[in-house]
């Protein structure tokens, strides 16, 4: 007698679908990428629409537009300083009225930043906060507060990402990777650096814990920055000519990120101080309005200090400028930008520190030439790029990041061996001391 047969198993329907999720990506996958390119163009058009409006609050402020410097080298040393502390009060005043009407909504005036949002997995951003918040910010950045305008656009990038994160079909785990892509995209967009834009998300927002993010994070970013190329300007952010990488380069990179390392954490300690100090000011509209007042005395002086330096960052990055300007502009603009910051100012940091880090890294070039030999030292726009790099590693914790977004907003990626020998010494140096980043730290956040 043969063996009886097995008994036969009916194929699944749905055998091919579940195939195709083996060798494929899934309608729930799919579904994902899909929104996460919607949210990296919200995020373009975010940076898009709220430069617009500073450009027109500077309009109004000053009757120029076009450059923060430029307006405020045009205006008589009185009207700086009007112009400052007029915005001052100005954006005191939407964030004390702004959050009474906040206070009334139906999450009352808690305001969920969207770094913290992110590493908690959450999306439920407040939709009133952020609106007084970066209508706060449109005043102090439009009228020449010395902070950057990137940190609104990705706050705004992100706030439309979670909108779209809570209201499209999509699994609820799935959510927060759709504001992380917003954040991704904002800083794209902002700083013409996709790749940065996928690191920041990753090593600052998440900590690299959420590996179903990465294939969002890169298509949004992607989608805002070329967005970004294709309607404003395909160049990097700086527009530098190629700087030569002299063989003593990373002698004198490692020898130098020992200061840039030091200065972050200055910066770092500066600006907590002046929290502080300004804590004592009970009433928004006089603590803003006294920030700006004595960040339009200093403007009065040196008109360089307005805004967030891109311009000045650029002139440097060109090699058009001694040192001896150089060190007062740098020192004047530390100042306003502890003024601003800590006054309560809404506004961002990042680009402040590339400035600071540019204008040490030229300074310190231009001092060594005058001992060392000029092949030792090589070009001084090596040492400013350099320094970009390494300051904002300092003050952020975030070596990666740091290092794809300057290399990227430079188009100077023949210097990366230096960059990242630099970045790794200021890293060590600013952790050695306490110091909290300026976006806390990622891996506790999610212990």
């Amino acid at each position: 007698m043969s063996p009886p047969e097995p008994p036969h198993t009916p194929v699944a329907p749905n055998a091919a679908a579940r195939r195709f999720r083996i060798f494929g990506p899934t309608a729930r996958t799919l579904r994902l990428w899909l929104w996460s390119a919607v949210a990296g163009a919200l995020a373009a058009a975010a940076t898009l629409v709220f430069h617009g409006l500073i450009q027109f609050v500077e309009h109004l402020a000053t009757g120029h537009t076009g450059g923060l410097v430029e307006a405020a080298r045009s205006l008589p040393p009185w009207h700086r300083v009007l112009v400052c502390t007029a915005g001052g009060v100005l954006a005191g005043a939407v964030l004390d009225w702004g959050g009474r009407w906040a206070a009334a909504g139906p999450r009352g005036g808690e305001h969920l930043d969207y770094i913290d949002a992110a590493r908690a997995g959450r999306v439920d951003l407040n939709d009133r906060t952020t609106l007084v918040r970066s209508a706060s910010a449109l005043l102090s950045v439009g009228s020449g507060a010395s902070i950057g305008r990137e940190g609104p656009m990705v706050q705004l990038a992100a706030w439309l990402a979670a909108g779209l994160a809570r209201v499209v079909p999509i699994a609820p785990e799935l959510r927060s990777a759709i504001m992380v892509c917003g954040i991704a995209a904002g800083i794209g967009s902002a700083y013409h650096a996709p790749v940065a834009g996928v690191v920041f998300a990753l090593e600052l927002a998440l900590g690299f814990f959420a590996r179903h993010a990465v294939a969002p994070v890169l298509i949004a970013a992607g989608t805002a920055s070329a967005l970004i190329q294709v309607l404003v300007d395909p160049r990097p952010l700086y527009d530098v000519p190629a700087v030569a990488v002299e063989p003593t380069s990373l002698g004198m990179a490692l020898a130098a990120a020992m200061l840039f390392g030091a200065l972050g954490w200055t910066l770092l300690q500066l600006l907590e101080i002046s929290r502080r100090g300004f804590a004592s000011v009970r009433s928004l509209a006089a603590r803003l309005g006294l920030g700006g007042l004595l960040v339009g005395m200093l403007s009065a002086c040196v008109p360089e200090v307005w805004g967030n330096g891109y311009s000045v960052v650029s002139s440097v990055l060109q090699g058009g400028h001694l040192w001896d300007w150089i060190v007062v502009v740098m020192l004047t603009k530390i100042l306003a930008i502890a003024l601003s910051s800590g006054s309560g100012a809404i506004g961002g940091v990042f680009t402040p520190s590339l400035f600071v880090g540019a204008t040490a890294g030229s300074v310190l070039a231009q001092l060594a030439a005058l001992v060392l030999p000029v092949a030792w030292v090589g070009d001084p726009r090596a040492l400013a790029i350099i320094g970009m790099a390494a300051v904002l590693t300092a003050v952020t914790h975030a070596p990666l990041m740091a290092i794809v977004m300057v290399l990227e907003m430079t188009n100077q990626f023949q210097l990366t061996v230096p960059v990242m020998l630099a970045c790794a010494v200021a890293y060590a140096i600013s952790t050695q001391f306490g110091a909290r980043p300026l976006y806390g730290n990622p891996i506790e956040a999610h212990r």
